[in-house]
């Protein structure tokens, strides 16, 4: 999937989370809860509640904010920063709120030493722009668009934080991203 052929890992993976990783990036929700197993492990919780989000059903707040309580639960930086990042976008809307949710993504990838996760960068820019810092959003939007993989969601998240959306449609096509994917970036932008 990291090469950006999602077709390709939900026909052929063994592990049922990049799989179901795989249908969220193809746009395709149901598939992807069809594929994850029943557990409370902190990793399936995200993507459960990412499908949620993706069908637009009421209960993908609560889901996304159990998962966030799992990751911490479980210290897994990696389910913290992918929840953080979704719950960012679902407080795009109220942009301060999107700010501090994402706040605490950058905040694990400071603790483990690592970079900040590009996909979330994307999502920062979105919430900067919305928030009036224009100039800030685009700097992020440069940032996660040039640390991000080819045909990748943080790559289109980027090319339309930065105004690019015959470019963000491109590369979503090359990568066969689902526009569900990319509905809160273009639906309230300021």
């Amino acid at each position: 999937m990291a090469l950006g052929y999602p077709d390709v890992a939900a026909r052929w993976s063994a592990d049922p989370l990049v799989q179901a990783a795989a249908y969220l990036r193809l746009g395709q929700p149901l598939q992807a809860l069809a594929v994850l197993p029943e557990t409370q492990e902190a990793r399936a919780a995200v993507l459960e509640a990412r499908a949620s989000w993706q069908l637009q059903r009421s209960d993908a707040g609560p889901l996304a904010e159990n998962a966030r309580r799992l990751a911490r639960q479980a210290g897994d930086a990696g389910a913290i920063v992918a929840g953080a990042a979704l719950l960012g976008e679902m407080h795009l809307p109220e942009p301060r709120q999107a700010l501090r949710t994402l706040a605490e993504g950058l905040k694990v990838a400071e603790i483990i030493s690592e970079p900040a996760d590009v996909y979330l960068l994307a999502v920062l820019a979105h919430a900067q722009a919305r928030s009036g810092g224009l100039a800030k959003a685009r700097q992020t939007a440069q940032k996660a668009y040039s640390r991000s993989p080819e045909r990748s969601p943080a790559r289109v998240v980027a090319l339309l934080a930065l105004r690019c959306p015959r470019d963000a449609d491109e590369v979503a096509a090359a990568g066969k991203l689902g526009a569900v994917w990319f509905r809160p970036f273009i639906s309230a932008e300021p």
